[in-house]
């Protein structure tokens, strides 16, 4: 209540959160705006019977893909870009990794360089999009609209247009809001389909003519059950292991408030939602190419085919698992670079008691994060399998998901964004007690 009240006690801040409102609400206003020629009946028709990727992304993008707006593709192509260009650092391309030690300046040609890789996969994405949906038969386009190749271009260019809006908007939100702008933009559009679940979900439990007590109590269960998750969720994204650091020049009294306050914090999930959006996509991209697709799963190998990249299946689950323990461990790695903490430790004439600066160090750290590592990766499978396991058991509709990606995401958002607005007020306090 206190944090509230200083809120809206504090001008500077009122009006950064004022303004991300604004902002927030303009790209919702954008959803509705449906691209030219297109029947939005018809996408909203395939979406009812299509899931996987494709709803993910609708969730993504406030439902943005299924009324097929000037922003269907939402801030996807700048998150596939970032995660491209980020794996490139790794020695792959020399170039981006000098980048990486240019300081500002390389952040800069870094930046810059994904945002013209994003504008260059959202126009792809929009003509496979497109044309997709004409490989399945369905008539997207309003009656008398004859398409053709320079009609396809034309929707991807103004869908690639609505990519590059949404970019020029989260960064307005990061410059003059709270938080970071593409986050708050994907934190926005997964917000937005929360009210509409729970309301399906009542209508159908509660709503319904056959409801019974066995219903009432399903709902109840289910509600309890995301809040339980929800509470979990926030818990271990702010869980972490702090490493005790002690510099050489410092007293080596116990009683040294300084050396007592240094540590380095390694969270529990220091990959975030990466691995569970990575295992994901390798998996729905093909099943999104099968539904555009429908005599593909005539014959047994389509049909093994599907059995592989059904997440939902116990085959495909499998993999799944495996894809997110994978990739867990490998974009941990890259965010905590055991070598180079040792190094900047080294450097900084820090060392962490008991162990030797140097190769120990590294082996030292590199021992404690793989074994961080394994929990963060049982959690992350845990919470991507419940929306899996709970639609089995309480035979839920694909759009009520308990758990998931979605809830990874707010839940992370709202932590970092709680955090700058913290960060925010105290700035203001001192710099209103030195005047």
């Amino acid at each position: 209540m206190d944090t509230i009240r200083e809120v809206f006690s504090n001008t500077k801040v009122r009006n950064k959160i004022l303004y991300t409102f604004l902002a927030l609400l303009i790209f919702r206003a954008a959803t509705y705006i449906t691209i030219p020629l297109i029947n939005p009946e018809q996408i909203r028709q395939f979406f009812e019977q299509q899931g996987g990727f494709i709803g993910i992304v609708d969730a993504f993008t406030g439902s943005a893909l299924s009324n097929f707006s000037i922003i269907a593709l939402g801030i996807g192509p700048y998150i596939t870009a970032s995660i491209i260009i980020q794996l490139l650092q790794m020695d792959i391309v020399p170039v981006l990794k000098e980048w990486t030690e240019e300081g500002e300046t390389g952040k800069q040609k870094i930046n810059q360089l994904t945002r013209y890789s994003a504008i260059g996969l959202a126009f792809l994405q929009a003509l496979g999009l497109t044309y997709g949906f004409a490989l399945t038969g369905n008539t997207i386009f309003d009656i008398g609209v004859e398409p053709t190749f320079f009609t396809y271009t034309y929707l991807a260019i103004v869908m690639t247009a609505g990519t590059a809006f949404l970019l020029w908007l989260a960064d307005q939100i990061t410059l003059k809001g709270i938080g970071n702008g593409t986050s708050m933009i994907i934190v926005a559009g997964i917000i937005s389909g929360l009210p509409g679940m729970f309301t399906s979900l009542g209508q159908q439990y509660i709503g319904a003519p056959t409801a019974d007590i066995l219903s009432y109590l399903t709902f109840a269960i289910v509600v309890v059950l995301y809040l339980l998750v929800l509470v979990g969720v926030t818990i271990m994204t702010a869980a972490d292991r702090k490493i005790p650091i002690q510099y050489a020049n410092r007293p080596s009294s116990s009683k040294t408030s300084g050396r007592q306050a240094s540590n380095i914090p390694i969270k529990i999930n220091s990959s975030g939602v990466i691995p569970v959006i990575f295992a994901v996509t390798i998996l729905s991209l093909p099943q999104t190419l099968i539904s555009f697709l429908p005599n593909f799963t005539s014959n047994a190998f389509g049909l093994w085919i599907s059995e592989l990249f059904n997440y939902q299946r116990p085959l495909g689950y499998a993999v799944y698992a495996a894809l997110i323990i994978v990739f867990t461990f490998f974009y941990s790695f890259i965010q905590i670079n055991p070598e180079k903490m040792a190094k900047n430790l080294q450097q900084q004439n820090a060392y962490i008691p008991g162990v030797r600066p140097g190769l120990e160090t590294e082996n030292y750290i590199s021992k404690l994060l793989f074994k961080i590592t394994v929990i963060g990766a049982l959690y992350l499978l845990v919470v991507a399998s419940l929306p899996i396991f709970t639609g089995i058991i309480f035979n839920l509709p694909a759009y009520v998901q308990v758990g998931g990606t979605s809830l990874l995401i707010v839940v992370g958002v709202a932590i970092q964004t709680t955090q700058q607005i913290k960060t925010d007020l105290q700035g203001q306090n001192y710099s209103g007690f030195i005047k």
